[in-house]
Parts: structure tokens; sequence; C-alpha cells
């Protein structure tokens, strides 16, 4: 499935893709033409012409000849093996570093012929039990030079595994040590415990700031995909981490009760560790499991939406967008659609040199969209720049839409032109959440700039640690084209209170 023009302004390149959408186990499935099983757990750049992939079966294979168009001659070499599920890759101070299931391990290659020489040991302490769902994300650089890995919560643990978890745990629950946290290596060597809560951490990012921010997917104590700002002391929403909060090194204390079963605004009044998302993704809506999260650095090679986040999607095989704000000291902001159509489910992404987008995908254990079982493809722009929302920002009586290009002044300030509905999600142990408590704000005027590039929304009944849904299908460019996407979901945490 591909929304109606987008390939007009971001085309796919297959650099190399599965020939068939059954998984590699299946007695069905034919490799890639180059038949190597590219199930991409992991993307990073090692030059202008090469490209280091990790894949699910444990190893990490460099590509060269993958900015070619067509791509008729990409060379694969292996570059280390034996590895426990490397969930992403880092090249950093002229090493790779992946996180396997039980540690950070820094790959050298000492000799300079394009092999790993050395595995090192850079990081470990977090439990493995065994169970299936403890992968281990990462790392990704912030900023301050820490590299930020992310655990998955165990579900259900039983029998032997049993055996493995944190001793005397917090609350009753049972878990491995720091499962549900997010983690940092500092550039002096040591692994810090972070912030928690976490079920299915399974994409994690710097924004332009250098702040860390990791995504999370739908599932018990998880209403929808949700990304969040991560920083020390904070609580997401999945319950189970707090098996490690009376663990050294634990920057959370003092939770006596897990709320359950309340409206989001209502559980953060009840419980001052909880921190709501930075932004929801209403489910179906936009996705329906979030993964990796991509900082778009190009300065505009890659169009019209420099410094702004990419957020994979693994279900619908697509790409969504992110703008970010910081309200009273706090992020918060709106997604949008972006593209569909990949080839598989989207599972990691990297900018290359030339501000194009590489796209890991691998769909095993989970079905996706899509033709292909796993490969590799890259988003290109194609240098005409798309009619969007490019920017929504949260104002004391409603918001300011900046678009990519002048709008009609006519459409664009008739309030007709645009809907809008809000909701929040339950706080509660069960498998994701409804939308709750759904009201209609009041759309009272639309002001458009002098430039026609911002209209400004005036809005009757905007409500804290709501989702403010906005459907534009009504507003024209100046050559009278619609919205390529006219929607847009704003998670408006807090309300500015003044000009």
């Amino acid at each position: 499935m591909v929304r109606g023009g987008e390939e007009e302004y971001y085309r796919l390149i297959d650099v190399s893709v599965a020939k068939a959408a059954t998984d590699s186990r299946s007695k069905n499935w034919k490799p890639a033409p180059d038949g190597l099983a590219l199930e991409v757990g992991g993307l990073a750049l090692l030059d202008d012409s090469r490209l280091a992939v990790a894949i699910r079966k444990g190893e990490v294979w460099i590509l060269d000849g993958v900015y070619d168009d067509p791509p008729n001659n990409v060379s694969f070499k292996r570059f280390a093996t034996a590895l426990h599920e490397p969930l992403g890759l880092l090249y950093h101070n002229g090493d790779l570093y992946t996180a396997q299931r039980s540690e950070l391990t820094r790959l050298r290659d000492v000799d300079g012929d394009d092999v790993a020489d050395e595995y090192l040991t850079a990081a470990k302490g977090w439990g493995v039990t065994g169970h299936y769902h403890e992968y281990a994300y990462g790392p990704k650089l912030d900023g301050d030079g820490n590299l930020w890995i992310t655990l998955n919560i165990g579900l259900g643990l039983k029998d032997d595994q049993l055996k493995r978890i944190v001793p005397n745990a917090a609350l009753g629950y049972r878990q491995g040590r720091w499962r549900g946290w997010g983690m940092k290596l500092t550039p002096a060597g040591e692994l810090v415990p972070v912030c928690a809560g976490m079920r299915s951490p399974s994409g994690l990012g710097a924004n332009a700031a250098g702040d860390m921010f990791y995504t999370d997917q739908q599932g018990n104590w998880v209403a929808t995909n949700s990304l969040h700002h991560m920083r020390p002391g904070a609580f997401f929403h999945h319950a189970e981490a707090l098996a490690s909060m009376n663990e050294p090194g634990s920057t959370i204390d003092g939770v006596e009760k897990v709320p359950s079963g309340l409206p989001l605004p209502k559980a953060l009044q009840q419980f001052e560790q909880l921190r709501p998302p930075a932004v929801w993704f209403p489910y179906k809506k936009m996705g329906q499991s979030a993964t990796d999260i991509m900082l778009d650095q190009s300065g505009g090679k890659f169009g019209p939406f420099a410094g702004q986040l990419f957020v994979g999607e693994f279900t619908q095989a697509g790409i969504n967008r992110v703008f970010l704000e910081k309200v009273d000291g706090e992020y918060q902001g709106a997604c949008f659609p972006f593209r569909l159509g990949f080839a598989s489910a989207v599972l990691r992404m990297i900018q290359g040199s030339d501000g194009s987008v590489f796209v890991g995908l691998t769909n095993r254990g989970w079905s996706s969209l899509g033709r292909a079982s796993y490969g590799l493809q890259r988003l290109v722009w194609t240098g005409k720049t798309p009619f969007e929302i490019k920017e929504m920002r949260a104002q004391p009586d409603g918001f300011e839409l900046t678009f990519t290009q002048p709008v009609d002044p006519e459409s664009a300030g008739d309030v007709d032109s645009y809907r809008m509905l809000s909701y929040t999600y339950l706080y509660h142990a069960t498998y994701g959440s409804d939308e709750i408590q759904t009201k209609t704000p009041s759309i009272v005027a639309a002001e458009v700039s002098e430039d026609r590039k911002r209209v400004r929304l005036r809005v009757d009944g905007l409500r804290p640690h709501f989702v403010h849904e906005l459907n534009a299908d009504g507003v024209r460019n100046e050559s009278g084209q619609p919205l390529l996407h006219p929607e847009a979901y704003y998670t408006l945490n807090r309300v500015p209170s003044g000009e």
C-alpha cells in the first residue's frame, strides 16, 4: 500500500530484497539476488560508499556500491559472525558497536582487512532469563558522547526463566535485571541505568539537541505506540520494569503502588514518577508497531524536513514523521504520515552521506505488509517538495501550522477546511487501549500569515494530556492542490501559558 503520490516525492530503490514474502525459515523461501538473508537488525555508515549491516542471524556484513542507481554491483563481505541476534549497529571511534542479548560488543578490525579480529565486551550487567522477548537494542550516540541501549521486558516468565530474575524484586514483579530500562555507557566506560517503564523499545535515537528518545509498542501497560524522551528518573508505562527499582544504581524509588484502569491524565496525578510520552501514535491511524528513530541531518538534501525525526513502522511497512518542541521545558509534538510501500517491515534507518535514507527490513516473528520477508532499500528525495503540514506548534489558544508551500488563503482561512478530535487513553495492565473521553474541540478561527506559509488555528476546548487529532483536508496550496497527508496528531501534554 502506498499513499497516492508519495512516490512522486520520495522514490524507493531496492538494494537487496528477498524474492518472497515468506519467512527465511520457510521451505518456500528464496534468498535475495545476492544469496544473503539480509534480515537487517542494524545499520552503520562507514564512508561515502560502504554500509555495515547487522543481520538477525548473528553476522555483520560490509556492503559496497550501495549508492549506485541502479545498484547492480553491490559487493558483500562478512565482517563478524557468531553474534546473538544483534539489533543495532554504530560506527564509533573507528570501531563497530552492537547490542547482543547479553552485552554491548565492540568489534575491532586490527589489521584493516574488513574482518573483525577482536570481539570486546564494552558493557554488560543486565539480566537474560532465556525468554524469547528479551531483545536488546542499540547502541545510539547522544550529544554528550554516551552510548545508549534499551532492553525489552520478558513476557510471562516461567520454569527455568524464574531462576534468573531479580531477587527480592520490587512490588513482586518477575523480570531479569534492568529489563524494561534504558541504559547508557558513558565515555568513561560506566554503564548507568537511566530510566524505566519500557515494554518493547525497539527504536532509539537523538534529536538535533542531542537528547535521546525511544519508541515503544502497544501492549500490556502501553496504550498505543509512543515516543519518549529518556532522562534520569523518568518512568514511562510498563510496571514490570519496576522489578529493578531497588537495585543499586536505580534512578527511580518510592513507588509503592501502580494504579491501573485510570485515564492517563488521572494516572499522572496519582503516580508521581509516571511521565507521559512526548508523542502518541494513534493505533492504526499512525501505524501498529513503531521502530527506529532517525534525525534528518541532511540540511535539505532529503526534502523540507531537516531537523525532524523519522520513525519506522513495522506492521504497515512504512515511515512516519515527527515534529517536536519544548513547552515548559518538556518535549511534546506532532506526528504525521510520511511514506508507505516498503518491501517489508521497517526496523532500521540511517541517513546516507548524500541525504538519502537506507532502510533495513525484516518481518521475522511478526507479519507485515510488503512483498518480501527482509531486505535493504534506499529512499531518495526526487527534488520535488510535497505540500505538507511541516510543523504543528502548540499555542495558548490553539495551534500554529507551518506548511511546506504557500497556501491558498481562501481555503486555508476557512474554519470548515479543518476538523479536530481530542482523546486520551487508559493506563492499565491490559493490552493496549481504545481512544477514550473523545471530544470535538471547536476551531473558531483560521488566520493566514502574510507569507501564506503559516495558519494560526484558534481552538476552544484544548485539554492537557490529550491527543489533538487534526484533519486539514480542505486546505489547498496556491495551485489548488490538496495536502499529500492532511492528518496530524499533536500530543498536548502542556498548554503554553502565554504569548
